[in-house]
This record gives structure tokens, C-alpha cells and sequence, in this order.
């Protein structure tokens, strides 16, 4: 049991609720270096926050402990996902952490509304991290700055600090040495959803099979492409489709031949360009605009798929309520 949790509040307890929303992301470019001794890859990205967001709601409870629960208003299908409710969730951990630095910390209950892809290559888990953060900090009143959360958020994962600081950013080392990014102008995509989910390290591996077998050296990644970052800051679609790229695609394709299809169905109904988000198995197709990406979101449904028009850059995890109850 954490220090901070065994500190259960005495007395008449008044329970409070901090609700938190962080957003899912799609990597725009994703160089990835080869196999390092430490069984990671070094990695360059470019980091853009999307309108499709992961909810959690902090109570504060008088018996110590963290429990988690899903929310009957998330979006997706969660009979049909496995999401750990223990702690092996990354919430669980970030409460876990927070606990751990917070001089007031209580029992909490981590209610979490899922609408960011399972294993989609979007940073769902990730979100849910940042928001835990925020929300706990807020709920323990632990007064820590986004920088310390940030060096919190870094022990969780690569993904976790970027949720916590949305917008756009460039990440290199293993994806979690975060530069913020000037892309104030917004661009519009339209996000395919899978039923299944794709395992990231096996992605990874695929990736390693797939280059040995090629006799590809891979190099250490050490930027990105600035054309990505000007198409990005101006809002230029056109531009920003001729320079997207993701060195897991393939490996991610390898493993699920259908995103093939879906690439080509996209691009056909008029995406100016599709890709891979991450590791997938989530397809990310850019549009001209607002209007265009509804449009093919529609046309990609009745083809069954479950297709989201977002935009980005979007803010990072931020409260929307804090409420005593």
C-alpha cells in the first residue's frame, strides 16, 4: 500500500470530484532507429493532438486504495476490448505515483470514459495517464507544476508527457524528449478505427524482421523533416501530404493486410493522403478541410468502417470540473 493512500481522511469525510479530459494523438511522421542494446528504438516524431478525447473523473473515497471503473458513456464497443481495471492500468499507476509525492493524498476512485482507440496506435492508455495526473494533483491539492507532472508523466511511458502538453511537438529519444512545436492553424483528418487492436512491440519487431531480412541499416534518428513542421504551422494539407511518413507502416501492415484496403478506400473517396497512426491499427487520412472530412468520414461508413473527422492541434489534459460532493 502507497504512504500516501494509508493516510485515509479522519473524521467527517466530503468526497470531491475532479474530472479531467486529455487527448489521443497521431504521429505525423515516425522515423525509427534500430534495435538498441536495451531492447528499445530510438525514434523522431512529430506529435499532433486530435479532437477525440479520453475522459476521467477522480473521487476522492474515505477507505484507502485506487479502484477504476469504465464509464457507460464511452464510445467504444468495451465488450469487445480487454481493458485491465487493476494495477496494471496505466491510471492505476499514475494514481499510484501521485500518491506517492502528495502530502493529502485519500482513497480514489478512477471512473474513465474510453473514446481513444485500444492498442490503436493514438495514445489512449497514455491520455488517461496525463489526465490521472491532473486530476490527482488537483483532487490531493499536491500544487505540482506541468513540469514536475511532465517528469511524472515520463516514468509512465513516452506517450504520457505528450498527452500532457497537447499541440504539436517533436519527440526524439524513445518519443518522450518533447520540443513543443508553432502549429497554431488547424488540420483536419479523418481517423479509421479498428475492431481488433496490434500488440506495439510486436509492430517493433516486425519492423526489425522486416529490415534484417532486407539487409537495411537503419540509422539513428536524430530530427525531423522542417517541411512537416512549416506544412503544420501554416495549416498547408496540400503540402503536409506529400511529406507524411512512418517507418512502422509496413510492419504494421505486415501484421494486418487489411489496412491496405482501407488506405486505398480512403484515398480513393478523395483523402488527399492516408497513413498509419503509429503502430496502428488506426488509419489516419488527411483532408482539405472541415467540410471535406466530414464528407469522407460519411463516404467511409458506408463501407462499414467506423470513420472520426477530427482536427488538430488541440490543448493537452486539462480540468473541466471540481466538484465537492
Amino acid at each position: 500500500m502507497n504512504a500516501g493512500l494509508e493516510r485515509a481522511a479522519r473524521g467527517r469525510f466530503a468526497a470531491r470530484t475532479v474530472r479531467v479530459k486529455a487527448p489521443g494523438k497521431v504521429n505525423v511522421s515516425l522515423a525509427v532507429g534500430p534495435l538498441r542494446p536495451d531492447g528499445y528504438h530510438s525514434v523522431a516524431s512529430v506529435y499532433l493532438a486530435v479532437s477525440l478525447y479520453e475522459e476521467v473523473a477522480a473521487t476522492s473515497t474515505a477507505a484507502p486504495g485506487i479502484t477504476i471503473s469504465l464509464s457507460p458513456e464511452s464510445t467504444l464497443d468495451l465488450d469487445a476490448v480487454d481493458i485491465p481495471l487493476d494495477s496494471s492500468n496505466l491510471a492505476y499507476k499514475a494514481a499510484a505515483i501521485m500518491a506517492d509525492v502528495s502530502e493529502h493524498a485519500t482513497g480514489v476512485h478512477l471512473e474513465i470514459t474510453k473514446r481513444v482507440p485500444v492498442a490503436g496506435g493514438m495514445g489512449g492508455g497514455s491520455a488517461d495517464a496525463a489526465a490521472t495526473l491532473l486530476a490527482c494533483d488537483a483532487l490531493w491539492n499536491s500544487g505540482l507544476s506541468r513540469e514536475e507532472l511532465a517528469h511524472l508523466a515520463a516514468e509512465l511511458g513516452a506517450d504520457v508527457p505528450f498527452s500532457l502538453l497537447g499541440g504539436t511537438a517533436v519527440g526524439l529519444g524513445l518519443g518522450d524528449e518533447l520540443s513543443p512545436a508553432l502549429a497554431k492553424a488547424q488540420t483536419h483528418w479523418v481517423l479509421v478505427v479498428a475492431d481488433y487492436g496490434l500488440s506495439t512491440p510486436e509492430v517493433y519487431r516486425t519492423l526489425d524482421r522486416l529490415r534484417d531480412a532486407e539487409g537495411i541499416d537503419a540509422g539513428e534518428p536524430t530530427g525531423v523533416d522542417p517541411k512537416i513542421l512549416a506544412a503544420l504551422r501554416g495549416g498547408d494539407a496540400e503540402s503536409l501530404s506529400r511529406v507524411l511518413v512512418n517507418d512502422l507502416q509496413r510492419a504494421s501492415i505486415e501484421l494486418s493486410p487489411a489496412m491496405r484496403d482501407t488506405l486505398g478506400i480512403g484515398e480513393s473517396h478523395g483523402a488527399m493522403a492516408g497513413m498509419v497512426s503509429g503502430s496502428g491499427p488506426t488509419v489516419a487520412l488527411l483532408a482539405e478541410d472541415s467540410v471535406a472530412a466530414a464528407a469522407l468520414a460519411e463516404d467511409l461508413q458506408r463501407y462499414g468502417l467506423t470513420a472520426l473527422a477530427v482536427h488538430g492541434p488541440v490543448p493537452g489534459a486539462r480540468i473541466i470540473s471540481d466538484t465537492l460532493l
